[in-house]
């Protein structure tokens, strides 16, 4: 586990590392751009920069903190990737099962992956409201994915709309917990209109689900501040929603 700067969580988890673009939210990814900076050196986490990476040796590590924490699992991944075994899902899912006291967010782009994952795992039950399992929604072409979250039997149900690079227009945001809005980041950072950001926190706030900026974006992650009309938002998921 790794402390991060995400404002939104307090450590990272990454059991696996390293992933393949599918989408234009991939376009500029700072997790292939880290991990490509140590492609070649030896004995480095990311020797083998950011190829599909399975780490079965980190599968446990929560189970040893006692403290509680909210991670984000795969900061460096996708756990739903085609090429991640089942079986290896399993095993991370039975470790997010037993350490009850932390909450994991699990969040993926391969999302209808997920969502026939979750439905076999736990049938006509919800899963455990302590591991969240989200989507990343970047535009209105990707929008599809929330209706696959929705779809899931997931505890608890969130939506990443980060880097928010076009329009989303109306989201029908029924069934879903937590809404995370932010810009990109980087020396590519593509533009995000304050317009868009404010029609996802109003459609929030009418349909009561729990809104968190996270940041402008900019050349630097921090470059344009989190601030939205004078304030910032820090909505999470309600603690009747935590099992912990």
């Amino acid at each position: 586990m790794t402390k991060t700067a995400i404002e939104w969580t307090d450590m990272t988890w990454n059991p696996v590392t390293g992933c393949t673009k599918i989408s234009r939210g991939c376009d500029n990814c700072y997790a292939e751009r880290f991990s490509e900076r140590f492609r070649g050196v030896p004995n480095h986490p990311f020797e083998n920069g950011f190829d599909l990476t399975l780490r079965p040796d980190r599968i446990e590590t929560p189970l040893g903190w006692k403290k509680t924490r909210m991670i984000f699992v795969n900061s460096m991944s996708d756990l739903f990737h085609k090429e991640v075994p089942r079986e290896f899902i399993d095993r991370v899912f039975d470790t997010m099962e037993a350490a009850d006291w932390h909450v994991f967010q699990v969040l993926t782009k391969r999302s209808t992956l997920m969502r026939n994952y979750l439905q076999k795992r736990y049938k006509d039950k919800a899963g455990p409201k302590h591991i969240w399992c989200g989507t990343s929604v970047e535009d209105r072409q990707a929008a599809s994915r929330i209706e696959h979250v929705r779809q899931s039997p997931a505890g608890t149900k969130f939506l990443s709309i980060e880097p928010l690079i076009g329009p989303l227009g109306e989201v029908d945001l029924s069934g879903i917990d937590w809404v995370i809005v932010g810009g990109e980041s980087g020396p590519r950072a593509r533009e995000m209109k304050p317009e868009w950001v404010r029609h996802l926190r109003d459609q929030c706030e009418d349909q009561g689900v729990a809104f968190f900026f996270k940041q402008w974006g900019g050349y630097r992650p921090k470059s344009g501040g989190r601030e939205l009309d004078g304030r910032e938002w820090n909505g999470m998921p309600s603690s009747n929603q935590i099992a912990i």
